[in-house]
């Protein structure tokens, strides 16, 4: 049988750990022997394990991820580029795990933060097996940051890099870079993207010139996200069931990237010029944040917290009217996904691979890239067009992220790079 390792820092925190585990499920589904090695374990699951176990282990990983952030304190321009650049420094050598060497097929998610290092990712290539990378964000294709913005420098040797206090020619950017190219060029792996957006940088950055790169979407299982009877999810959570929900919701609501800002001002412009929407509109929102920090809002706030049980979630997607993801950088996000999967429209910037999930005035609406102007008339035209967009939203998800229409594409990708015993 063939056996396939996933590799991820982390077992639930963040999307691409989500994107990890959910495709190792799919994959098992499929009657593939697939194990998930992690840093640390959260919670026991089927075939995860974790590098870190015992306490001084665990003590020795968060020790790793300090020492890469300290090694970064000198450069950083300012604390909100602090987690913006992975330098990979520091990470654990696991070339010797038992699990990587049972494995036919390393497959690598997103690896930083004192897990893998670029020496660490050296020693998996050298093993001689092939090597599928999936990139969650711009980090494998650039210098070291993990998504560049405007930035076009990763198409050449990276350099003078905005999120660096002294920037240059040869500023730690560069330097990561090269060494980067160094170990890309001994040891070629299968690219693998989540979005066609991410493929279309990928295949601009110098690091990937000769590589052949493949775009497979993330999977859901679309038995857990589906569809309830809005009134009985609403009735579930405490909610009016006479009334109309805009949803907002990250794991941090209100970290700098998700937009907290662009919405708050967008639903306060929207009652602004159409005062009947006070009568039935109210707004959810899901995700940490301190509560009294949402309160400033014109109408009716239900906090639900940050919820991590899939069942909870989905029921918070199927009480909602619309979803809107005013995300300032994103790549594929589960959210989006989730909410089409429970038959939820969803409104969202353009940009990254969020107008390849939505199609505009189909199954939600495409807002212009930070216009709040936008992001209101897109609430609006939800809540005014609700024909269709919930059928069309689920129709989506099943056509394209469905866990075996996923599972099917990255076997086949298996089993061409043992068959052709290439990793190209």
């Amino acid at each position: 049988m063939l056996k396939i390792l996933q590799l991820s820092t982390f077992q639930t925190i963040g999307g691409a750990a989500v994107a990890a585990n959910r495709l190792h499920v799919a994959l098992q589904n499929e009657g593939i022997s697939s194990s998930l090695l992690v840093d640390k374990l959260v919670r026991p699951a089927a075939h995860v394990n974790a590098v870190s176990i015992s306490d001084w282990q665990k003590t020795l990983s968060w020790g790793r991820f300090i020492g890469e952030r300290l090694y970064f304190l000198p450069y950083e321009k300012d604390k909100a580029s602090r987690f913006a650049f992975s330098p990979a420094i520091t990470g654990i050598d696991i070339s010797t795990h038992s699990l990587v060497k049972e494995a036919d097929i390393i497959h690598l998610h997103w690896v930083n933060f004192g897990f893998l290092s670029l020496h660490s990712l050296r020693k998996i290539f050298a093993l001689d097996k092939p090597v599928v990378w999936t990139f969650h964000d711009m980090w494998p294709l650039t210098g070291g940051c993990h998504h560049s913005g405007s930035c076009n420098h990763f198409q050449n040797q990276c350099g003078d890099c905005r999120f660096l206090r002294n920037p240059g020619e040869h500023d730690l950017s560069n330097q990561r870079w090269t060494r980067k190219k160094e170990i890309y060029k001994n040891y070629p792996f299968a690219v693998v993207t989540c979005s066609h957006w991410l493929k279309e940088k990928a295949e601009q950055s110098s690091l990937l010139n000769d590589f052949n790169i493949r775009s497979i979407p993330n999977a859901i299982d679309i038995t857990v996200f589906s569809p309830q009877k809005k009134a009985e999810a609403q009735l579930n959570l405490g909610l009016n069931m006479n009334k109309a929900y805009i949803l907002f919701a990250a794991v941090n609501v209100k970290a700098p990237g998700k937009g907290y800002p662009y919405f708050q001002k967008a639903v306060s412009e929207l009652l602004g010029e159409y005062p009947q929407y006070y009568d039935y509109v109210e707004l959810l929102i899901m995700g940490k944040t301190d509560e009294n920090s949402i309160s400033d809002f014109p109408l009716k706030v239900n906090y639900l917290g940050y919820l991590d049980h899939p069942e909870k979630i989905a029921a918070a997607y199927s009480a909602a009217t619309l979803f809107v993801i005013p995300s300032l950088e994103e790549n594929l996000p589960n959210t989006i996904m989730e909410s089409m999967a429970c038959g939820t429209p969803v409104v969202g910037f353009n940009t990254g691979g969020i107008p390849e999930m939505i199609d505009h005035m189909q199954n939600g609406y495409v807002a212009d890239y930070l216009s709040v102007e936008s992001l209101r008339d897109g609430i609006r035209w939800v809540l005014e067009h609700p024909e269709n967009l919930s059928a069309n939203a689920r129709q989506k998800v099943e056509n394209e992220y469905a866990e075996e229409v996923v599972a099917r594409q990255y076997i086949d990708l298996y089993r061409s790079l043992l068959n052709n015993k290439t990793i190209q």
